[in-house]
């Protein structure tokens, strides 16, 4: 269960769609005075290194945020979402630097107050103790806390916070099919027990029933609820596996995922409307290149 390492699919093309929702929807919530609890169900080493032997064996970068910030000069100016991304990304790296990819807990790090609180959660072993060691070096104190255990079980002792505001990011690798069913319980159950919070699932689009039906689980648990939802997805290219002249099939790799929250802020839509529109422009790998936003409740 423990062969999934984020390190080789930093900074491709689900992690920008991802981390651009995070920072607009953490930029929102920071406004408040008040305290916001931010938990992170699965977060993974922390910080990527794009030049590393992980990033440069898979080369997904190359198609993701590499592809960003290598636009040309006179390119139309970016939507401010997508502009608020890229500057997280370079502020991890020396001027014109492009070495480092911040993984989601240091960009909501980056964005927390100190009266802020940030928890955590990694189960897999190497992973963790990456992930310990790096946010050792923040030298953050009691606002960062990181627990070698269960995300999806962990999050429950947190919930609801003292503060009242919370925001839940969860994003498993998948790569267990019974991930997709256990991210609708989790939600589900913390639903119940802190209805107010603002809950961010992604999630991979593939070829698999259970990719496509846990969109529609969650939209049903937001309805049924009575809350709001917000619904982003990009595709850059087609789910289509090829077979070339010699025979030989050519799987596709991830070819679109989406972002799904529950409680969103208010001005998150328009926000993200003009962002994912050039991320449509700019990221697509062929002619099947789209995305879509929906909204509800």
């Amino acid at each position: 269960m423990f062969s999934y390492r984020h390190a080789f699919h930093a900074g491709n093309h689900a992690d920008v769609l991802k981390h651009m929702v995070v920072i607009a929807a953490l930029k929102h919530l920071t406004e408040k005075e008040a305290a916001l609890a931010v938990l992170d169900t699965h977060a993974g080493a922390g910080l990527y290194r794009l030049d590393g032997d992980y990033a440069e064996t898979s080369g997904e970068a190359a198609n993701g945020v590499l592809r960003l910030l290598d636009a040309p000069k006179d390119a139309p100016a970016l939507a401010p979402a997508l502009q608020d991304y890229l500057d997280m990304v370079a502020s991890f790296n020396a001027p014109g630097g492009r070495k480092v990819y911040p993984g989601s807990p240091f960009i909501m790090q980056r964005l927390l107050r100190d009266h802020d609180r940030l928890k955590l959660f990694e189960l897999h072993p190497t992973d963790a103790k990456t992930l310990s060691a790096n946010v050792a070096q923040l030298e953050a104190g009691r606002q960062v806390a990181v627990f070698r255990e269960d995300g999806f079980e962990g999050v429950r002792k947190f919930l609801p916070p003292p503060s009242r505001r919370a925001f839940l990011l969860c994003d498993p690798s998948y790569e267990i099919k019974s991930d997709y069913a256990r991210v609708a319980e989790m939600v589900n159950e913390n639903l119940k027990r802190f209805a107010t919070g603002t809950y961010a699932v992604w999630y991979p689009i593939i070829p698999r029933p259970e990719a496509h039906d846990l969109p529609r689980k969650l939209k049903t648990l937001a309805n049924r609820a009575g809350k709001s939802w917000l619904h982003a997805t990009l595709t850059v290219k087609s789910s289509k596996i090829l077979t070339d002249e010699a025979g030989d099939t050519k799987r596709p790799g991830l070819p679109a995922s989406g972002m799904f929250l529950i409680n969103p802020p208010y001005t998150m839509k328009p926000v993200l409307q003009a962002a994912l529109t050039q991320l449509v422009e700019r990221l697509a790998q062929d002619k099947h290149a789209t995305s879509t936003l929906e909204s509800g409740g």
